[in-house]
Formats: structure tokens, C-alpha cells, sequence
């Protein structure tokens, strides 16, 4: 981004561009709230700053997030972000590494971890699931002067310098309000397929839905899947709970794998299918839904998490910048009709 590309953006010339970049001069109000957004919007570092970067020394950042594949390539969207940043931030003298791990391999996740400590980046980036494992090691990251961002979710009891997600309670409340306004009057039981059950951000889920429910007295069944199975869930998984199951009104499954869920409900051929709400707007839901068998997708922007993440390490970090302890992320609802 470049001062003429802002004033282009703006509409303005590059003089009005540069009056509100040094404040001086008079600028509308309205034209300098517009610069300033685009600014904000684009994380513009002006030339002054950017030279002072290149001379002092370089500055290595460190994003550790579960494999690009897993959550039917959630975090690969989430990991894109980080990368189109990455590269925003390279020619200051910025290094970015993104490490990998399975979630579903905790001792494999231990190793990567000591050797991430023994590194000790100048900021880390990082996805806290699996919370039994990850906390003891965002405890020696703290102990060791690690500065951390948080992406996607929360682990109440550290000290991030920022956390960028969305508000999950309302996240789960929102999913019992869409399945509510689909359902109208609820006879049968809404199924709860609560994958990831330790992470925080599937808990504060579960807890809005579950919220939403008992004050609209709907009929709940939980089914839980643990991160320490060994797996994602699976069709075959979904498909023998459903088996046990009478007719269900609707299933809210508490991560991005509502596929795996349309999926089971297809085999089994039920006479009234049940509404299905999930979240992320990863390909194969949007592709269910787009076809109809996935009713709506509560989406987080994992991309914009991504980048937004490294940016808030940039700012505070490298450049002593003030970052909110907060970025929320809005509560994006997709339907059939609103399908990219």
C-alpha cells in the first residue's frame, strides 16, 4: 500500500493524503475520517517508520496453529491469512514461520513446542486448543518473556497481548435463535454434536445455544467428541449416533464439520430431515449449503483472523504500538440464498 494507492482509494490527491499522514494542514472532516480508515483498513506504515525498521535488527514472529488439513481445512484458511501478512511485513525485516502440528497427536505436540520455546521468537501467534496440553506451554511462553497473540479462541487465566476471535457464547446463541426461527414450534429433540469439547471457544458455544434452548424449552441431546480420540469425528461416527436416535427436529454441530454431519443425515434417509446449523464457511459446507441439505453456517473469517493476528504482533512488537486486548470478530450468518 502506498500513499498514491491511498489517495486513489480516497479519491483525493496525494497532497491531501500526506496533510493527514504529518496532521497539518486543514482537511475536511469527512475526507480525513475516510483517509484515515483506508489507513487503518490497509495497515499503512509510513516511509519514515519503514526506514527505521530496515536499519534496526530483524524481528522473527512465530505462528503455531493445527495442520492447514485439519477441521476440513479451517486453519488452512486461517494460515493463509498469516501468509498474505507474512509477506506484508517481510520487506521491514520481518520473519514469519508457520508451524504445523496435529491436534490430535499431543505428544507430538510437546516436541514442537520445546523446540518453539528453545527458539524463543521475538512473537508468537497461536491457536490455543487442546487446552489440558497447550496451556502448560503458554505458561513457560510467558515465563520466558514470549509475547503472545491468541487466534480464533480464548484461554481464560493467561495474558495475550490481543485475542482475535469471535464471542462464542453469542456465536452458540445465535445458532439456537436461527435453528428457532427455522423450526418454529421444536416437538423433537435438537441434537448437540459438540466436537472439540475442551477448547473454550466450543464450551462458550455450547453454553449460548444451550442458554437459547432452556429458555425456549427445547428437548436437548448432547453428543460429545473429544480432541484426545485420536481423530476428527467421522460420517461413520455421526451416522451410528443418529442410528440411536428417534426423529430429531434439528442438529447443531459445534465446529466447521456440519458436512460430515448433512453427510450422515443423506445415508439415513430420514422422512423430514432434521435442520442443520454449524459454523465456517470452509468449501464443502459452503457447497452443502449452497445445495441445500446444510441450513445455515455461522461464520468467523478465519483468513481475516489470520492477518489480523500478525498485524496486532507487528504493531505491538516491532513497532511499540498500543494493540486493543480484544479484535472480535463479527457473527456472519450464511443461508442458501446468500451462498458465495
Amino acid at each position: 500500500m502506498t500513499v498514491r494507492e491511498i489517495a486513489e482509494l480516497a479519491g483525493v490527491s496525494i497532497g491531501t493524503v500526506d496533510r493527514v499522514l504529518h496532521k497539518r494542514g486543514r482537511v475536511m472532516a469527512e475526507t480525513r475520517e475516510k483517509i484515515e480508515a483506508i489507513i487503518e483498513k490497509y495497515q499503512f506504515i509510513p516511509n519514515p517508520i519503514a526506514s527505521q525498521l530496515k536499519r534496526n535488527r530483524p524481528y522473527r514472529f512465530c505462528a503455531l496453529l493445527p495442520r492447514r488439513d485439519q477441521d476440513a481445512g479451517y486453519w488452512g484458511q486461517a494460515i493463509a491469512g498469516i501468509e498474505k501478512a507474512a509477506g506484508e511485513i517481510k520487506s521491514l525485516g520481518i520473519d514469519t514461520s508457520v508451524i504445523e502440528y496435529d491436534r490430535y497427536n499431543p505428544a507430538g505436540f510437546a516436541a514442537i513446542a520445546d523446540s518453539v520455546c528453545a527458539e524463543k521468537p521475538d512473537g508468537l501467534l497461536f491457536a490455543p486448543v487442546m487446552p489440558k496440553v497447550t496451556r502448560p506451554f503458554i505458561e513457560r511462553c510467558t515465563k520466558i518473556n514470549i509475547p503472545f497473540v491468541f487466534i480464533d479462541s480464548d484461554m481464560p487465566g493467561t495474558s495475550p497481548l490481543c485475542v482475535i476471535g469471535q464471542d462464542p457464547f453469542n456465536g452458540g446463541y445465535l445458532a439456537g435463535r436461527l435453528f428457532h426461527l427455522f423450526a418454529g414450534e421444536v416437538a423433537d429433540p435438537v441434537a448437540v454434536l459438540d466436537v472439540h469439547m475442551e477448547d473454550y471457544n466450543i464450551k462458550r458455544r455450547r453454553e449460548g445455544f444451550l442458554k437459547y434452548a432452556k429458555k425456549h424449552g427445547f428437548p436437548i441431546i448432547i453428543q460429545e467428541h473429544s480432541d484426545y480420540s485420536g481423530s476428527e469425528i467421522s460420517i461413520e461416527d455421526i451416522a451410528r449416533f443418529l442410528k440411536k436416535q428417534g426423529a430429531l427436529s434439528g442438529i447443531i454441530i459445534t465446529n466447521s464439520l456440519a458436512h460430515l454431519a448433512a453427510e450422515a443425515v443423506f445415508r439415513k434417509r430420514c422422512k423430514t430431515r432434521p435442520i442443520l446449523i454449524g459454523y465456517d464457511l470452509i468449501p464443502e459446507n459452503q457447497r452443502l449449503l449452497h445445495d441445500g441439505h446444510i441450513d445455515a453456517i455461522i461464520s468467523q473469517r478465519p483468513e481475516e483472523q489470520g492477518r489480523e493476528a500478525l498485524m496486532a504482533l507487528f504493531h505491538s512488537i516491532t513497532l511499540g504500538q498500543k494493540v486493543s486486548q480484544k479484535r472480535e470478530i463479527p457473527l456472519d450468518v450464511y443461508i442458501q440464498e446468500n451462498t458465495p
